[in-house]
């Protein structure tokens, strides 16, 4: 949790990054309630770009299969049209390992995640990978990067996840990991949002136990609920430039 008292950068813009006018209609509701949410946190006119790391391990299954995985996916991009004006959410997989096959997008977000994820290989839970693989892919850049984080369970190992969270805290990420399923599949994750070690606290936890029960407000305010804390940290610790 964050006890930080600094403020947030001054923001780049007066509203979100991409036009009403220019969301597809099916996105229109959930991109002001993203706006919501971030004007609730101070953060409307802020400006980052948005990761989405879903899990592939063999119990994400009946989440796939219900639609709850792109309903995220769809909800990741409402965010993003508030923070990023190219209406793009890098799509990355984790199972054994890392998968990086596409991107949704605003023009062909329908179906983004059925048609890629079957070319995805179904694996345990490296969630150690996935966060070094978008410290890879972001961490120069500079630029603050929300990364929405979904899994529903234990990784491969604790100790190799620590590692990697500490050490991305060196970088511009904020992750904000989201928990599908029972609450007993999430003492980990509870633990990740208050691990001690790190040069700013990059991450926070919300619990989706029924993804299609949690409101997009609800899971919004869960995702942006520490971002401002971090974001006004990590500027004051040089690492938001």
């Amino acid at each position: 949790m964050f006890s930080s008292k600094k403020s947030v950068p001054a923001p780049a813009a007066s509203g979100p990054a991409i036009n009403l006018s220019e969301v597809p209609a099916g996105l229109v509701s959930v991109t002001k309630s993203a706006a919501v949410s971030l004007e609730k946190s101070g953060l409307t006119g802020q400006r980052a770009a948005v990761y989405l790391v879903l899990d592939h391990s063999g119990s994400m299954v009946p989440f796939y299969q219900d639609g709850s995985v792109q309903r995220l996916a769809e909800q990741a991009l409402g965010l993003s049209a508030n923070l990023d004006d190219d209406g793009v959410v890098p799509l990355v997989y984790f199972g054994s390992y890392v998968e990086h096959l596409t991107d949704v997008e605003l023009s062909s977000h329908q179906g983004a995640v059925s048609r890629s994820h079957g070319a995805v290989h179904w694996g345990s839970t490296n969630y150690a990978a996935a966060i070094n693989y978008v410290v890879e892919a972001h961490g120069a850049a500079g630029a603050p990067a929300l990364v929405i984080f979904q899994t529903d369970g234990e990784p491969d190992s604790r100790e190799q996840v620590e590692t990697a969270l500490r050490s991305a805290s060196e970088w511009p990420l904020f992750f904000a990991f989201v928990g599908f399923g029972p609450e007993r599949n999430m003492r980990f994750l509870k633990k990740l949002d208050n691990l001690k070690g790190r040069q700013v606290d990059n991450a926070s936890f919300f619990h989706a136990a029924d993804p299609h029960s949690v409101s997009d407000a609800a899971l919004y305010d869960g995702i942006t609920h520490e971002y401002a804390g971090w974001l006004a940290a990590a500027s004051a610790a040089g690492i938001v430039r």
